[in-house]
């Protein structure tokens, strides 16, 4: 079965492959954009700092609730991401008009 996910994306529900759009190194980056600390983002999230600290030293995978609440925490900070093609996913800060 499919349906459309929070960000707008058609998903099949299930436990299948998941894709993950937020890389350790995406998580650093969007960090520095923003210029935001372990301790901002696990604030700004609700998560805790150590998941967010294993989590960027690839010690291991995030569930799925908690990759969304990072990736919202960063959208509501500034950070836009976009998918390139050929490429994969990159961020930007969003625009003042957006």
């Amino acid at each position: 079965m499919a349906y459309i996910n929070q960000y707008g994306w058609f998903d099949i529900m299930g436990q299948g492959a998941k894709e993950t759009i937020l890389t350790p190194a995406l998580c650093r980056a969007a960090r520095g954009l923003l210029d935001w600390t372990q301790v901002d983002l696990a604030d700004h999230a609700a998560v805790s700092r150590s998941t967010i600290r294993d989590y960027e030293g690839m010690h291991h995978e995030l569930h799925r609730a908690t990759e969304a609440q990072l990736r919202l925490a960063f959208e509501n900070g500034g950070v836009a991401f976009i998918e390139v093609e050929g490429k994969g996913t990159c961020i930007c800060l969003q625009s003042a008009t957006e």
